[in-house]
């Protein structure tokens, strides 16, 4: 680095990283993770799981092809910052609209590039997400001893519910279905199942999904209850995925998938959605090292063998030790045997750690919409 740092990371145990700053000035503190997926970085930054993150990619081209609308999962970004190896670069795609620097500097997030990014990640491998604060300064002046003691008195995520703070503010709509050459989204005309999706922090992409299998789909809040769900009389109800400890979201969402299953109707839950429907029936969830995040992930289906390539997003687990009977293991990780999917013996009720609808990754896992699906023809 030739020039006066612009961008500071100082992590809790007193670890300094200098860069330089793009996207807005400013600072945030956070929990850091890094992100293996070697596409998809604007789909990452609006992800709304990564609420209260900031986020280390680890593949080194980030910002080459710009941002555009469409690709956007949630209406703002959600990551709090994001750390790259190299500065953007001019970006060059025929579907972009804005650069990523200008896009990032429009909704006060901040970016820092030239750091050693191997580094970082072995560091966060090693001591697990540490607390960090990110300060991006164009003159480069910055109180490092402050930016420390910010990180160790950051709260962390465990024991925080962060699904009311990205959740929607009232019910919805939604029709539109995956995107697809040469035409673009499409909308669902003639939809077969009535679908109540439960918004933890929902990304565009599961709603498609849920869509383009046969769903008219009812998105509600966060905090529905099982009669708000019950009431649509639906067909089938989804639990979405979000951000924070489940324990703590479940805290009122745990009741509300009780009332569900007591319906005995199909409930299909991915990620935050999987966790919550694993408390809901008695088993519980740990803080995982440095979680997984990323679009490389091989899961097994244990049932069938099949082994699934996967996008995920995480940093909590369900602990597979506590499931208690009638509930069954029904996917794990290759990477390091974690829990990765659910089902009740014997009733349509199941759920999966990782993201099938991807947007960035592999569309491997995309059946269980389908299984969803045909679980609510039978």
């Amino acid at each position: 680095m030739t020039q006066k740092p612009t961008a500071c990371l100082a992590l809790a145990d007193g670890t300094i990283f200098y860069g330089v700053g793009f996207g807005a000035a400013g600072e945030t503190i956070a929990e850091l993770c890094f992100n293996t997926a070697m596409t998809g970085y604007q789909e990452i930054m609006t992800d709304p799981s990564y609420a209260g993150q900031v986020v280390t990619f680890t593949f080194p081209h980030i910002g080459n092809t710009g941002v555009t609308p469409e690709d956007d999962e949630h209406a703002d970004p959600i990551a709090q910052g994001m750390i790259v190896k190299w500065d953007p670069t001019e970006p060059s795609n025929w579907r972009m609209t804005q650069d990523l620097t200008t896009w990032l500097s429009s909704r006060n997030r901040i970016g820092m590039g030239g750091v050693d990014t191997r580094r970082l990640t072995r560091a966060i491998r090693q001591q697990g997400a540490p607390h960090v604060a990110l300060a991006y300064d164009p003159e480069g002046n910055f109180d490092i001893a402050a930016l420390v003691q910010k990180a160790r008195d950051f709260a962390g995520l465990e024991g925080r519910d962060l699904a009311k703070d990205v959740t929607c503010a009232q019910s919805y709509s939604w029709n539109e279905t995956r995107w697809a050459w040469p035409d673009g989204f499409g909308t669902q005309e003639a939809p077969r199942h009535k679908v109540v999706a439960v918004d933890f922090g929902a990304k565009r992409n599961i709603l498609r999904c849920l869509a383009s299998a046969g769903c008219d789909v009812t998105v509600l809040p966060a905090t529905a209850t099982a009669e708000d769900v019950l009431a649509l009389n639906p067909d089938g109800v989804f639990l979405s995925n979000g951000p924070g400890d489940p324990a703590a979201t479940g805290s009122y969402a745990v009741p509300m998938i009780k009332g569900v299953l007591d319906a005995d109707i199909p409930v299909f839950g991915i990620c935050l959605g999987h966790q919550m429907l694993a408390l809901a029936l008695g088993a519980k969830t740990i803080k995982m090292n440095h979680g997984h995040h990323g679009a490389n992930h091989p899961v097994k289906d244990k049932e069938t063998g099949k082994v699934e390539i996967t996008s995920m997003n995480h940093g909590f687990t369900v602990d597979a030790q506590t499931l208690p009977a009638g509930v069954a293991e029904t996917h794990v990780s290759l990477f390091d045997g974690s829990n990765c999917g659910i089902k009740v013996t014997g009733r349509p009720v199941f759920s999966v750690q990782y993201h099938p609808e991807a947007s960035p990754g592999p569309q491997d896992s995309y059946y269980l919409f389908e299984r969803f699906a045909a679980a609510m023809d039978a």
